[in-house]
């Protein structure tokens, strides 16, 4: 029988001189009593609650739920805070602060006498962020999501975060509905605690955190409104224990088994292309080297399955009542498309935690032989615009314009497309190409969801709802239509989509996996002779080092000091 290491917590809590009396005795001014230090397992409750974050707002009563399992299962929960990223306050883009909040979440549990992490994550950046920062501390963790909101319900008809709030715009724009009924429809969307109700960032990795395995089953669904979620948290505080006396480091969930898992979960749910970047990002913090190919090989032949917004009808609360994720990832384990042995937080494998899942609603979780959308997964796309790659969402997009060539029209910041979508006089038809420069990485900076341009005004007017449309932005999760993302290398970094002018002929060809510009290598040669960076974006602080270091989207957008297993393993005594 092996030796039981000790906790790495004893080194601050288990010393009998000035030291140890002085970490002890600061924590007993809030009731701690003695025997809270007698070698207990100590469980830092990471928590992500903010007012700034109206999603994450439900996590102080979470985080209760979580300690009071922790305490009964014979651990010492400790509560912490880190950057809290708000999708729908910050500026630029939350994204911006993604890798922030990442060094603030490790370098937190490094500081800190802790043996357990319980991360709590609910708005978009927060999971990725949380997960990252986790994975290159590397102590036994486990992932709690704040769950999604209940349905949005507007004059009789569901409606859902994002997706809605996306169609409403333009249907105010094209002059469909009034102000009055916009203003109607924002306090009936979000009408309860949570994230977005849609397939959006935030409910793709949530699904991501469960079928990691870093979650417990039902992680994905459960909505935040709902006390099944609670007690989700409850049970997370116990096993967190159970997972720090068994040493179950997060590295031996997060195998390249589990992230290919993720890969086809992510496909058969119809997820977002954020979740690329941040699936690349986590992978490579554990030292799993993720590619943009590893999501087009394995999102091959898998189905979308689930009738969700933004692709389909549905909302995450239908997916909740239907079955939830763990209904998706049986029907994918039973078309051998899962490795069933991964291991998974809860000490058992992914396979033994759905080999029974039920679905019980076949119309919102469609069967394999019947799907939702046939063989839509992500399609990782290359040609001389986007040497690197880029990436297209197929169940999100119109059928029609799959395989599409035509006339760009180039917009050289977001300001420049504000500033000439409206105007009537823009040289434009339902059958050009859109193109968005200087929006990735470096440029905006922070990669922010712009990508989903809104269409011309003149077009909306005439009925147009889609166009082909390319940049090097992300767009949110909770869009829809045929729009081409994370175009590399960016424009900011002298990438081919910086080359392109008006008039250019752009070919889109999904099924070929293939985007290409026309024009010629002398052409291309003259152009980038001429061409000139954009100004530097900060002269000082963290966006200068964002800029300065910030990698590419098929690279996951991490800083590049920060990426594989470059940090110290968290020891036992590193205090």
């Amino acid at each position: 029988m092996s030796e039981k290491k000790p906790l790495r917590s004893q080194a601050w809590f288990g010393r009998q001189d000035k030291m140890g009396f002085y970490y002890r005795s600061f924590l007993k001014n809030n009731g701690t009593p003695h025997d809270q230090f007698d070698g207990r397992p100590v469980i830092g409750i990471c928590n992500t609650w903010s007012e700034l974050t109206p999603c994450n707002g439900h996590f102080r009563a979470l985080a209760e739920h979580v300690r009071t399992g922790v305490l009964e299962a014979g651990g010492y929960p400790l509560e912490f805070p880190v950057s809290s990223l708000g999708e729908v306050t910050m500026r630029p883009t939350a994204m911006l602060f993604r890798n922030l909040a990442a060094m603030d979440v490790e370098e937190a549990i490094r500081a800190h006498p802790l043996d357990g992490i319980v991360l709590l994550m609910g708005c978009d950046k927060t999971t990725p962020a949380l997960l990252m920062g986790a994975a290159s501390a590397d102590l036994p963790t486990i992932g709690v999501s704040g769950g999604p909101q209940l349905r949005g319900v507007y004059r009789g008809t569901i409606i859902g975060s994002g997706t809605n709030i996306i169609s409403m715009s333009e249907q105010l724009r094209a002059g469909e509905i009034t102000l009055e009924a916009f203003h109607e429809a924002e306090a009936a969307m979000n009408r309860s605690a949570g994230h977005c109700m849609t397939m959006g960032t935030a409910s793709s990795m949530a699904s991501m955190v469960e079928a990691l395995g870093v979650g417990l089953p039902g992680n994905a669904a459960i909505p935040a409104a709902d006390a099944r979620r609670n007690e989700l948290a409850r049970l997370a505080g116990r096993r967190i224990v159970a997972m720090v006396h068994e040493d179950q480091v997060l590295s031996s969930i997060l195998t390249r088994d589990a992230f290919e898992n993720a890969i086809r979960a992510l496909a058969a749910i119809g997820g977002s292309t954020n979740a690329v970047v941040h699936l690349i990002a986590i992978a490579r913090r554990a030292g799993i080297d993720l590619t943009l190919a590893d999501f087009d090989r394995l999102g091959r032949g898998v189905h979308c399955l689930v009738d969700l917004m933004p692709s389909g009808r549905f909302l995450m609360e239908d997916f909740y009542y239907a079955g939830g994720l763990p209904a998706v990832l049986r029907t994918l384990g039973e078309q051998g498309l899962l490795h069933r042995d991964a291991v998974t937080a809860n000490g058992r494998t992914l396979w033994d935690n759905v080999a029974e899942a039920p679905n019980w609603n076949a119309e919102v979780i469609t069967p394999f032989a019947a799907p939702f959308k046939p063989d839509a997964g992500m399609a990782i796309l290359s040609g001389n615009l986007a040497p690197d790659g880029a990436v297209i969402k197929p169940s999100a997009a119109s059928p029609e314009l799959m395989r599409h060539t035509g006339r760009a029209v180039v917009f050289e910041s977001i300001e420049a497309l504000h500033h000439a979508v409206d105007d009537d006089s823009l040289d434009i038809d339902a059958s050009c190409i859109m193109v968005l420069q200087n929006c990735g990485p470096k440029g905006y900076p922070g990669m922010a969801e712009v990508g989903n341009m809104p269409l011309p005004r003149k077009l909306l007017q005439q009925g147009v709802r889609d166009m082909v449309r390319i940049s090097d932005a992300r767009m949110s999760g909770t869009a829809y239509g045929t729009v081409v993302l994370h175009v590399a290398p960016e424009a900011a970094a002298g990438g081919p989509l910086a080359l392109v002018r008006n008039g250019d002929m752009i070919t889109l060809d999904v099924p070929a996996r293939r985007l290409h510009l026309h024009v010629d290598d002398a052409e291309l040669a003259a152009r980038r002779a001429v061409w000139q960076p954009p100004a530097p974006h900060a002269a000082r602080g963290y966006v200068k080092m964002y800029v300065d270091h910030v990698l590419q989207a098929n690279d996951g957008a991490d800083l590049d000091f920060l990426v594989g297993r470059s940090g110290a393993p968290v020891g036992r005594d590193n205090h």
